[in-house]
Order: structure tokens, then C-alpha cells, then sequence
């Protein structure tokens, strides 16, 4: 039997943009329920943070959840079960008080305490967000189960919490070595260590998540096998100008309309001529990108490939990272993996990613 298995969908996320609301009823109405079709799929396990905020939910993102993820789950009956993550949950100390719970009361099975689930003869633990209240319960249940899987919305050290930043808090990985795989939500970013797999939200939500491959996954509860699905609609895109060999001519050869319905940064590497120049932005705009900016790349020499862009070019969050790993402060007075931590944690409570 398969099981489908989606995590960190942050319905209402970026200030409840419609923009990302559209773009999970396409990766849904594409690529995720054809998936369940064509596979014979009855079985879904969200991993947690179904919902962005902690506090409330916006009354069009509600119903846009309803209607795309919710309802077509109904009309199929198909078999759902719901890990509470953090984001779900509107106290940080417990998990009684819920945003599932509110939305949709008994319609399917909840899980705020950590809990064994027999699926298709399979003993499976579900292990939602541990805090102060459930932290003894959720320990004592993980040491004690004799279940090959784990699914949950754990924090783990020393998995990525996003490409290039490491988790240095959380559960110690041993905790989670008596299981054959454990599966968790909660990192966007998907790594495994070789049992223990994040396996990444469903789509891209921050600069941070460009060119990071997003979806969702299919467990085979029989080979305890597990595949990757990918989303293909991209938010973010990066186009690179270098008009050194580019002539008039060239530009009905590029695909700009790959570029549509994503945000994107022209990258500006060369800029000898500008008409063409303007020429060529104009061919961006007209290609339906949601919005771009361009970033005159004036501080770099001798770019070989996108992995080379400025500080410019990058994320905010990868400015910061930069910024402390270059800084010649006197380490014994500045602890610069608790600071780039705290940055990064109010960073992310500011853009509505609260850890």
C-alpha cells in the first residue's frame, strides 16, 4: 500500500498573498491529486504546520483551504491523518488549542499527542510538535514503541533548516535510532541522514528557497520505500543579462516565457548596450512574471555561474549568514553560531516563519 505524504503547506502564507494560494491549487490540481489517482492512493499524512499563522487564519486563506486541499480529500474519501506542527498549534507551551481542531473539529483524525497508527498492518509512530506539556509523554513513547516508522514534526540538531544553516537545537538524532525510517515536517529544506529524511514543504515561500527542490512524497508501506514527487512551479527565478554576445536577433531565442507567474531578479553582468537592454526587460515584462527587480551585479569579477551572484542577487537571510561568518569579531566574546541563530529566528518570525 502507498501512502501520500505532504508537509509544511503554510496555507495563508506571506501575509496571505494569493499568489502562493495559487500557487498550491496548481502543484494540487497538477501534480499532487492526479498523482493519488493515477497510484490508487487512499491514504494522506500531513506532517504538520497545515496553516501558517499560530494565532488566527484569514477568512479567504480558509476557504481556499477548504476548497483546494480539504474538499477533494472529501469528494475522493480518502483516508487523511493530521500531525499538529508548531504553526497549527496557537499556544508554544501546548498543543491543546489548534487551528485544525477549530477548522474541521472530528472530520478526521488529529493528532496533538504523540500516538501509534496501525496503517495497512504497519505500526506507524505520530509524533506532532513536542513542547513543555507533551515533552515527557512524547519521549517516553518514542523510546518505548517497537514501530519501524516515525512520522512527525520534529526539531532535530544538525539537519538543515534551510540549504546552508544547520539546526543547532532540538532532539539529539539518537533519540530516533530505533526506527527503521523516520520521516518529519517543519525544515522546508528536504536532507536525509540515511534514516532520519525531512522531507521539505510542498512549494517555495522565500528568496531562501530558490532553485531548492520542493513536493511532496509517496511511502510504500510494504518496502518501507520512499519517493519523491517534485513540484514543478517554480516561485523564484533568476535571469542573468550579459549582452557582450547578445545581439537583437538573440533574443527571440530565449524562453522568457519560462519565467511567468514567478517573482525574478535580472541579474545584471554586462550592460553595453541600452536599448537592447530595454529591449530585453520589456520581453521580461510582457512574459507575466508576478514581480522582478533588477541587481546590477557592479561587485563582482569573472562570474562563472549563478552559485557566484553578489550579496546583491541573494536572499536577505543569505546577506546576514555572510555578513557574520566574514565579521573579524573576537570569537571568545561573540558566539557566531548563536548569533547567526538568533537572527535567523527573528527573521523568520518577522516574515511569518516563527520556528
Amino acid at each position: 500500500m502507498k501512502i501520500a505524504i505532504i508537509a509544511d503547506t503554510h496555507w495563508g502564507v506571506r501575509n496571505d498573498n494569493s499568489v502562493f494560494l495559487d500557487a498550491s491549487k496548481n502543484f494540487l490540481e497538477n501534480v499532487f491529486f492526479p498523482t493519488i489517482n493515477k497510484q490508487g492512493i487512499n491514504t494522506i499524512v500531513h506532517l504538520g504546520d497545515l496553516v501558517d499563522r499560530r494565532k488566527y487564519i484569514n477568512i479567504q486563506t480558509a476557504k481556499r483551504l477548504r476548497e483546494d486541499f480539504i474538499q477533494p480529500i472529501i469528494d475522493r474519501k480518502l483516508e487523511y491523518h493530521q500531525i499538529l506542527g508548531n504553526h497549527d498549534v496557537y499556544y508554544k507551551n501546548t498543543n491543546d488549542v489548534n487551528a485544525v481542531r477549530e477548522l474541521y473539529g472530528d472530520n478526521f483524525p488529529l493528532y496533538d499527542t504523540t500516538t501509534e497508527v496501525t496503517i495497512d498492518s504497519l505500526p506507524i509512530l505520530f509524533v506532532p510538535w513536542i513542547n513543555v506539556t507533551n515533552r515527557d509523554q512524547s519521549v517516553e513513547a518514542i523510546k518505548r514503541s517497537n514501530a519501524k516508522v516515525c512520522m512527525g514534526h520534529l526539531e532535530i540538531k544538525g539537519f538543515e533548516m534551510f540549504r546552508g544553516s544547520i539546526a543547532t537545537h532540538g532532539e539529539d538524532r539518537s533519540l530516533f535510532d530505533r526506527f527503521h525510517t523516520t520521516m518529519s515536517g517543519h525544515f522546508h529544506h528536504r536532507s536525509t541522514d540515511g534514516s532520519i529524511y525531512y522531507l521539505g514543504s510542498h512549494g517555495q515561500f522565500t528568496w531562501s528557497d530558490y532553485g531548492d527542490e520542493r513536493g511532496f512524497h509517496v511511502f510504500d508501506t510494504e518496502t518501507l520505500e520512499l519517493t519523491f514527487i517534485e513540484n514543478p512551479y517554480k516561485m523564484f527565478s533568476k535571469i542573468i543579462y550579459d549582452d557582450s554576445n547578445l545581439a537583437f536577433k538573440d533574443l527571440d531565442g530565449i524562453d522568457f516565457e519560462k519565467y511567468k507567474s514567478t517573482y525574478g531578479k535580472i541579474i545584471v553582468k554586462n550592460k553595453n548596450d541600452p536599448y537592447l537592454f530595454d529591449i530585453f526587460c520589456n520581453k521580461v515584462e510582457k512574459a507575466g512574471l508576478i514581480d522582478w527587480q533588477i541587481v546590477d551585479d557592479h561587485l563582482n569579477l569573472n562570474i562563472e555561474d549563478d552559485s557566484d551572484i553578489s550579496f546583491e542577487a541573494e536572499s536577505t537571510i543569505d546577506i546576514f549568514k555572510k555578513y557574520i561568518a566574514l565579521s573579524s569579531w573576537n570569537t571568545n566574546n561573540v558566539n557566531k553560531e548563536k548569533l547567526e541563530q538568533t537572527i535567523v529566528s527573528l527573521y523568520n518570525e518577522a516574515i511569518g516563519f516563527a520556528q
